[in-house]
């Protein structure tokens, strides 16, 4: 029997860790599952108000101001555009949580057997487990807790807060000498991970200007993937040390520190600024960060959709009910489901697999060049997203996994020669790895921002990412016991068939926000908005 110990990946894929073991246990870290029924069926979602903004938001060209197109000679490649570079580095500053993120998720890929034998549950699967996937449950509380951190505080002060569990959670696991201290570590880790997967897209999605958005949120996934790839590479001596896993943890304080420190000196969202009634303030960050030039549009385009007296900074979470809110809070929650659903942890935990097939019996090397390929699609989505546009990107890289698993199915069901087969299978995981990189990861957790109105952004993405918690867990917790019973191929038909559903669903449901302000798309989406300029 295999158990399988899955680390939780937001739109971002984990790394997971698969052994023998002849107790059944599977233990995951994994987010939430919203389910389908009548009243959300694609044919039955009515937004009557809003069809033709709608259609004409997608079918105008972008309106990018003059300020930010390419000169003649930028567009033969005679010169530079570095629009986006005040910007960088309060957004490097806020992927660090993502590297943080990262790290934490191939911290206990390998040193799981050493902390269990120190500690002293060697050989109890179901400790093994939760020690696990407690992170999960942590990260499921700070993804609900998030969306009112973020409205009363803002996201700088959010993100300085949010390091206090994360770095205290990493200190308690590095000093853990018993279980309930690594529990207690791995929760408190956890919770700030859960705060932190929220914050990162929205402080990104309001800080950075119109026309560099999409490449400045895709840092969000290159910082995890750097951050998987980094404790990857400090778990080596972990062979040679049993004791190694210890000063993993104590580095894993690190990046708290160093985010917590990068906080006092980063601005706070312009939008935030606003909505709290700072008006001078916020003309100062878009100053600083857009140019002068970009102020009295911009300020203009905040007063439009928030009051700025402070009262949208209560909004309640029964708003979700109302309109426009309800619409985007399931455009949101189904996006993850189906992201989760399309099997991004169970290909990952099969991947390894697959690789010993093939004669690659180094699990850290699997794990290695997983990480590679999932880094070698983000950096290919932070040249195409702003390019081509994020539906384009989502409909194109859930197309990419469908054919990547039919292809891994093919490879399985059919009568091949063994090592054809075996290179079939080693194919389509990685296309399937690369496409999801490219696409499903980042996009995925950028776009909600960018369609969620400014007075419930954060409870909308707290309750998305709250969606994708659970989903995560339970596609983990219900994986091997699937391939047990079917077999790999009909469970790997299954992610592809859903990979297909993202894509069309993706098509009728999402509309392209590239090169709109966040202003636009709010008063394009919404039916008040569109009532008050007739």
């Amino acid at each position: 029997m295999w158990v399988a110990t899955v680390n939780p990946v937001g739109p971002f894929p984990a790394i997971i860790n698969a052994r023998r073991n002849p107790k059944l246990l599977l233990s995951l870290s994994a987010p939430i599952s919203c389910r389908f029924d009548d009243r959300f069926r694609v044919g039955k979602l009515k937004v009557p108000a809003a069809k033709k903004q709608l259609r004409d938001l997608e079918t105008r060209e972008p309106d990018i101001p003059e300020s930010e197109k390419l000169s003649a000679s930028e567009k033969n490649g005679e010169g530079s555009d570095f629009g986006w570079l005040p910007a960088f580095p309060h957004v490097l500053i806020a992927s660090m949580s993502n590297f943080l993120f990262g790290y934490h998720i191939g911290v206990m890929n390998g040193p799981i057997v050493s902390i269990a034998r120190e500690l002293g549950f060697e050989g109890n699967s179901i400790l093994e487990g939760l020690v696990v996937s407690i992170f999960i449950a942590g990260a499921f509380v700070g993804s609900i807790s998030s969306g009112s951190l973020v409205d009363k505080l803002g996201c700088r002060r959010t993100f300085q807060i949010d390091t206090i569990p994360l770095i205290l959670g990493a200190i308690l696991s590095a000093q853990a000498h018993s279980v309930d201290e690594i529990l207690w570590g791995r929760f408190l880790v956890g919770l700030g991970i859960g705060v932190n997967t929220v914050l990162v897209p929205i402080y990104i999605s309001e800080v950075a200007p119109t026309k560099y958005r999409g490449s400045l949120g895709t840092l969000c996934q290159i910082g995890t993937c750097l951050g998987i790839i980094s404790s990857l590479f400090l778990a080596i001596p972990s062979d040679n040390d049993p004791h190694w896993w210890r000063m993993m943890l104590y580095i894993a304080s690190v990046p708290g520190f160093i985010l917590t420190l990068g906080m006092q000196f980063a601005v706070d969202s312009p939008r935030w600024l606003c909505k709290a009634g700072k008006l001078d303030d916020a003309k100062s960050v878009v100053c600083d960060l857009w140019g002068a030039s970009e102020v009295e549009k911009a300020v203009k385009e905040f007063q439009s959709v928030s009051k700025n007296d402070g009262c949208d900074l209560n909004s309640r979470w029964f708003e979700l009910l109302e309109e426009p809110h309800s619409r985007v809070a399931f455009i949101g929650g189904a996006l993850f489901v189906l992201q989760q659903f399309a099997g991004i942890n169970g290909v990952l935990y099969f991947s390894s697999l697959t690789f010993q097939d093939v004669g690659v019996t180094n699990g850290a090397l699997a794990s290695l060049v997983v990480g590679l390929t999932n880094l070698a699609g983000a950096l290919t989505a932070l040249y195409l997203i702003d390019k081509q546009g994020r539906r384009k990107l989502l409909i194109g890289s859930y197309l990419g996994m469908a054919v990547s698993m039919f292809l891994v199915v093919y490879a399985i069901s059919f009568p091949l020669d063994e090592s054809l087969s075996h290179n079939l299978s080693i194919l389509g995981t990685v296309l399937y790895i690369f496409t999801f990189a490219i696409g499903a990861g980042p996009v995925t957790g950028l776009i909600i921002p960018e369609l969620s109105s400014t007075r419930m952004r954060g409870k909308i993405m707290g309750f998305s990412f709250t969606s994708h918690w659970v989903c995560n867990f339970l596609v983990g917790l219900f994986f091997l016991d699937l391939v047990e019973k079917f077999g790999v191929a009909p469970v790997y038909a299954s992610f592809g068939g859903f990979s297909l559903l993202a894509a069309i669903f993706a098509k009728y449901f999402i509309v392209e926000t590239r090169g709109r302000s966040l202003e636009e798309i709010e008063m394009s989406l919404n039916p008040n908005f569109q009532a008050r300029d007739k």
